[in-house]
């Protein structure tokens, strides 16, 4: 079997892997990425958060991705029956971006890892891994899904960006069930035809509806630069059993629930199939070990609802390509304290807020009719991805989110 040798191994050509392989070459690092799909390829998550757009500075890629011509997006539209309130993301608690894009993420993650590979990460697409050898100096065997090559790579480190494919979990057996009930989430992309005229649409916030009837069954819309827009439902599976017909009829019979969306997208062109996405939270024993880390979803995924998934993807990337750089300059690194403590902290503050969304307290905080500014500009910051801000009472203990719950609580 012929033997490549390659400094860091990034598994995985999505945002995590692909930020990682930009950070890491600009600081003089050899990359090898191995993707296993072709892009661009369809992927779910489209809406973008400001803290994400720090990552694309720090990875030489916002010009590629400024210029690619995103939808751009300055905050969240949230409905609930009759009930409207919305955030902008400039009006938030904490310096930092408060602007970013609502993108394609076929084209979006094309722009990434082409931007890695112009800055000269070795990107090849159609290149399966599997096996990991990590007992000893890591080691993968990856086939050319092309040629039918079975090679080896020998490297010093793993990066495992695999995203929904859970690569290195499912290897190493390192997966074990999330404390979430299953949800299931159906969604399209349609040609909305919602004309500037419409009030009350902005096309710069993604729209999150609320069920007008069932507090823990919610809508996006995600308007894109071109006239289309993502849609879909989240619920919990055994919710959306009941509904007869495949994906798209669900969907649709369920869009017809809330009255206002329903006008929204009385003029749709609904041109693509459905798709579905159940059981997608997850958890795993350990975000790292000895030669390799876990990077965005192929550690944890926690819920659509607040968008967090590229932010937290994005944000493994810069704390793990900062431990790996400073290793292999011969420092000594503690992974667990120093990249896995740390981006749990943020997903915890996330976590917390998607809790409240499914209890139903989280809406009584965004539509409380007397919100406290101060209180507000923080819950807008998290929603901006800034969950990682130690200054922000709800990322420094989460717990408050409870409390707060509490206080706006209908009495």
């Amino acid at each position: 079997m012929r033997v490549e040798n390659a400094e860091i191994v990034i598994t995985g050509a999505g945002p995590s892997g692909a930020i990682a392989a930009g950070m890491l070459r600009r600081a003089g690092r050899q990359v090898l990425v191995l993707e296993k799909e072709t892009f661009p390829r369809f992927s779910i998550g489209e809406s973008m958060l400001p803290q994400i757009m720090t990552y694309l500075e720090e990875a030489g890629m916002l010009r590629d991705v400024v210029e690619a011509g995103f939808q751009f997006k300055n905050g969240a539209f949230f409905t609930w029956g009759d009930r409207e309130t919305s955030f902008d993301f400039r009006d938030k608690l904490g310096n930092g971006w408060g602007t970013t894009y609502q993108v394609q993420r076929a084209r979006f993650d094309k722009v990434l890892a082409d931007s890695a590979a112009k800055q000269g990460a070795d990107v090849r697409f159609r290149h399966e891994v599997q096996n990991v050898d990590v007992s000893g100096k890591p080691w993968l065997t990856v086939k050319n899904l092309d040629s039918g090559e079975v090679f080896r790579v020998d490297t010093n480190f793993i990066l495992d960006a695999s995203g929904f494919a859970r690569l290195l979990p499912r290897l190493l057996k390192l997966e074990q069930p999330s404390n979430f009930p299953v949800r299931q989430a159906f969604f399209t992309q349609v040609r909305d035809h919602i004309g500037p005229d419409v009030k009350g649409f902005d096309r710069e916030k993604i729209r999150i509806v609320v069920h007008p009837k069932h507090v823990d069954v919610w809508f996006w819309l995600i308007p894109f630069s071109d006239g289309v827009c993502s849609l879909g439902v989240v619920a919990e599976a055994k919710f959306l059993d009941q509904y007869p017909g495949d994906e798209m009829q669900k969907l649709r019979a369920l869009i017809s629930e809330d009255p206002a969306l329903d006008r929204l997208l009385v003029n749709a062109k609904w041109e693509n199939p459905a798709r579905t996405l159940r059981g997608y939270a997850s958890n795993v024993k350990q975000l790292c070990g000895p030669g390799y880390a876990l990077l965005g979803n192929a550690g944890e995924f926690l819920d659509p609802v607040f968008s967090s998934g590229v932010t937290i993807a994005m944000t493994s990337a810069h704390l793990a390509t900062k431990c790996l750089v400073r290793q292999l300059d011969g420092g000594t690194v503690n992974w667990e304290t120093e990249y896995a403590t740390p981006l749990r902290k943020g997903v915890d503050a996330f976590r917390a807020f998607v809790e409240a969304w499914y209890r139903g307290g989280f809406q009584n905080i965004i539509f409380h009719p007397n919100p406290d500014p101060e209180i507000r500009r923080a819950v807008c910051a998290i929603l901006a991805g800034y969950a990682w801000d130690q200054k922000n009472p709800y990322v420094a203990e989460p717990r408050r989110v409870k409390v707060l719950e509490e206080v706006c609580a209908p009495h």
